[in-house]
């Protein structure tokens, strides 16, 4: 299958994936609709080639108390940009 039609179809399944969640969300079924936001992270996250790696930095990041860093020091991808 080529590349761009395998995106434009994991494009597709991740908006039909929100608002199922959204659905769930405003049905007060929280702990299913946690269950979907993991499978839209992992989508996301190869849809942008977001490595394990890269979101553990990430949230290593957010779960600190420390002042972002210069990109000099912290190389994350533009996408994976801390916005406090």
């Amino acid at each position: 299958m080529p590349v761009a039609n395998t995106e434009e179809r994991l494009l597709a399944l991740l908006a039909t994936l929100e608002e199922c969640q959204a659905f769930l969300t405003d049905r007060a079924n929280t702990e299913t609709a946690r269950l979907l936001s993991l499978a839209i992270l992992e989508l996301r996250m190869e849809l942008h080639k977001v490595t394990d790696s890269e979101l553990k930095a990430l949230c290593d990041m957010i779960a600190s108390d420390e002042p972002v860093q210069e990109p000099a020091t912290r190389q994350l991808p533009p996408y994976l940009r801390l916005i406090k």
